[in-house]
């Protein structure tokens, strides 16, 4: 089971479109505003295959040359993506000002309109390449001051091996030493987004209630992600691909590394949504098991409260529950996790699984 190094263009490209990432279609540490211009556009139900390029291996702590970067780590020259050769050649960012993520788009979607959802349902995701890397940098990570322990950032480079038919990140015990210890993959887009309205590009780090660096690592294949459309066309965006995340990230970055995604959007007509989910103000995953509210706020404890929040509203709205019976429900069968904790808002996701009520009329 080997990974094929899926270079810009190359291999499979299965949607109805192809959006490569490359300077003039991305943008380093901010996320796309109403007043920039469309790189794509598409109509409601097409999918799009974008190669996604992870800011690892081209940040300016790493020198800025993905090709001597990875290189160091035994990597080929022809298995250093070109698109990530080009973004770091051609671009700049300031690093005291903006994020680090390289974010692919805007894709405008014919006749989504404000008040609307947009739908991101991810078809595919397929690894570009087979290795990855984990950061801890300071001043960022759940332990500030703690770690890391040296005077300079932390990078773990983290190929990907089978084990036992299965791809996993692997890790030494010690630095250096025989790469033993293996954990499973399960890729997913911590970016996904729509533009926010007037003419100033958010910072890529914080989410919010346009999306943006949610960190959510139950969007895997299958899963769909909706957001309250906030301009004409949505304006919607990806990027920060990861092949693994434990919730909380808790470190910096989750196992960082580029994706090939296809994915669908789809427009949910703002009286359909109401429908069907009440009044959402915020990022809701839906996957085959849950729906899945979010809270968000620099303070965890904040988040973790509007998460309940949505949840109660969710419930309410989409099943008919009384407001005490929806907490009960809650605190008796459904999981509150700690999507981040790095990313400036801290960010907390509730699974309420669909089939316990299977039985509810919704009329």
């Amino acid at each position: 089971m080997s990974v094929p190094i899926l270079q810009p263009g190359t291999g499979p490209l299965p949607g109805d479109h192809y959006l490569p990432s490359r300077p003039d279609t991305v943008l380093w540490g901010r996320l796309p505003c109403e007043t920039d211009a469309a790189v794509l556009r598409i109509q409601p139900g097409e999918t799009v295959t974008i190669d996604t390029v992870s800011h690892e291996g081209i940040l300016e702590d790493q020198g800025k040359d993905p090709r001597a970067y990875f290189g160091g780590h035994g990597v080929a020259d022809d298995d250093v993506l070109t698109d990530a050769v080009e973004i770091a050649a051609s671009l700049s960012r300031d690093p005291a000002a903006d994020g680090p993520h390289v974010v692919t788009g805007p894709i405008h979607v014919a006749g989504a309109e404000p008040g609307d959802l947009l739908k991101i349902t991810v078809v595919e995701l397929a690894l570009r390449a087979p290795y990855g890397v984990i950061s801890n940098r300071h001043g960022k990570g759940a332990l500030v001051g703690e770690l890391p322990r040296a005077e300079g950032n932390v990078s773990v480079f983290a190929p990907v091996e089978e084990r036992d038919g299965t791809l996993c990140g692997v890790l030494p015990v010690v630095e250096g030493g025989e790469r033993i210890v293996a954990f499973p993959l399960a890729p997913f887009l911590g970016t996904m987004g729509v533009a926010v309205a007037g003419s100033e590009r958010p910072h890529s780090v914080p989410p919010g209630i346009h999306g943006g660096n949610i960190d959510i690592n139950l969007m895997t294949e299958g899963a769909s992600l909706y957001l309250p459309v906030q301009v004409a066309g949505a304006l919607a965006y990806v990027g920060d691909p990861h092949f693994a995340q434990g919730d909380g990230e808790v470190a910096l970055t989750a196992l960082e590394a580029p994706l090939r995604a296809t994915l669908r959007f789809d427009v949910v007509p703002r009286e359909e949504a109401r429908r069907a989910f009440g009044a959402v103000s915020g990022p809701l995953v839906r996957t085959d098991e849950y729906l899945v509210p979010t809270g968000m706020d620099p303070d965890l404890n904040v988040a973790m409260r509007a998460c309940v929040r949505a949840a109660i509203d969710l419930i309410q709205a989409r099943w008919g529950l009384d407001e005490h019976l929806a907490y009960a429900y809650l605190s008796a069968a459904t999981d509150f996790d700690i999507s981040q904790v790095v990313d400036i808002v801290c960010g907390v996701h509730a699974r309420i699984r669909e089939a316990d009520f299977a039985e509810v009329d919704r009329g």
